[in-house]
């Protein structure tokens, strides 16, 4: 994913405009993203801000879309949005600033790409393939197994990835670990800017990995307890959290093998295209990871999975999985490849 057949690539920006959505989820919070749109030459390229923060997204809209009108190569354009500061106040948390300069330049590569009469596909020379996708989801704040009853009696053959608790019982890990359908456990573990952090448990994680004995282990937490564990099952551990670059890829506990690829936490196209080069290099296998997108970013991190990991246990369903009452008739795993048309990802 060499990311010199991009940073050539024209960008003519004649607009910016700025639009925020909400949404509730399954997860028991109130979605906030803002979409920039980049007109110009009669295109529009889309990127999506997932910063976590209703706030940031609110100060956003007060202050107004960015001056980036004029013409770039997307690698100048990059460059010019790394120098800027992007947040009017704030943000809440440090980790916002890279999904707001994800937002400018995917949205930035999309207008490129349409200007171009490219797509995705055409500059890495890489053919569309059908995604697999796992669908996440809370089991509510007094852990069941209900929301996983009704996905299942929707969708009798759904993939799973769940976030284990020291709350769960050994009657719904059994429950969950008799379906035969939970692919990734997220223990929460590297996080140091969320309420979702979960300090290493070595009671939970021996629960984990003896009842789930195939699932992929996301982001454990190494402790003096744990550690042990961790090296034992070493083989399907998987990080996303810490991973913002390559250099912080070469630095987890232990020898990559699984990466859940968030390009939105990366921030940056340049900083994406190495992470996925690297992984392509030293054998990782790679699947997508999503951030409650509400819009373009999700069909973005679907056609990225299409291109370089559609096999892997994509986090990547569609959004309305999200939504806080299951319903039938939404997409089943695997999704259709994206149609190739000009731009970065599908509208």
């Amino acid at each position: 994913m060499d990311y010199g057949r991009v940073a050539d690539l024209s960008v003519t920006i004649d607009d910016v405009e700025l639009q925020q959505r909400e949404q509730d989820t399954s997860s028991g919070f109130t979605r906030t993203t803002t979409t920039v749109l980049l007109r110009g030459d009669g295109h529009v390229g889309r990127g999506e801000d997932v910063t976590y923060d209703g706030e940031d997204h609110h100060a956003l809209a007060e202050s107004g879309p960015f001056p980036l009108e004029g013409a770039y190569t997307f690698g100048s354009f990059a460059d010019t949005v790394a120098s800027m500061d992007l947040f009017p106040s704030g943000p809440q948390r440090p980790p916002s600033r890279r999904y707001r300069r994800w937002a400018l330049e995917s949205a930035a590569l999309d207008l490129g790409l349409a200007q171009a009469g490219l797509d995705l596909g055409d500059v890495f020379e890489r053919s569309y393939d059908p995604v697999r996708f796992v669908v996440s989801t809370a089991l509510g704040e007094s852990p069941s197994f209900d929301r996983i009853a009704r996905l299942r009696d929707a969708y009798p053959d759904v993939e799973l990835k769940l976030d284990p608790t020291p709350e769960w019982t050994a009657e719904l890990i059994d429950r969950l670990a008799a379906t035969d359908a939970v692919r990734i456990l997220d223990l929460k573990g590297q996080y140091a800017h969320a309420d979702v952090h979960q300090p290493p448990n070595v009671s939970l994680y021996e629960r984990v990995f003896g009842a789930f004995p195939t699932a992929v282990v996301e982001d454990p937490a190494a402790s003096e307890e744990t550690q042990p564990l961790l090296a034992e099952h070493a083989n399907r551990l998987s990080w996303d959290v810490p991973v913002t670059s390559v250099e912080s890829l070469k630095s987890v506990s232990f020898e990559p093998r699984w990466v859940n690829i968030k390009p939105s936490r990366i921030g940056s196209v340049e900083g994406l295209c190495d992470v996925v080069s690297y992984c392509l290099d030293n054998d990782i296998t790679m699947y997508g990871g999503g951030q409650f997108e509400l819009g373009v970013g999700r069909t973005q991190i679907q056609a990225l999975a299409s291109l370089f990991y559609p096999d892997g246990p994509n986090d990547v369903a569609p959004s309305a999985f999200n939504d806080p009452d299951v319903e039938g008739g939404l997409p089943e795993s695997p999704l259709d490849p994206p149609e190739p048309t000009p731009g970065f990802g599908t509208h």
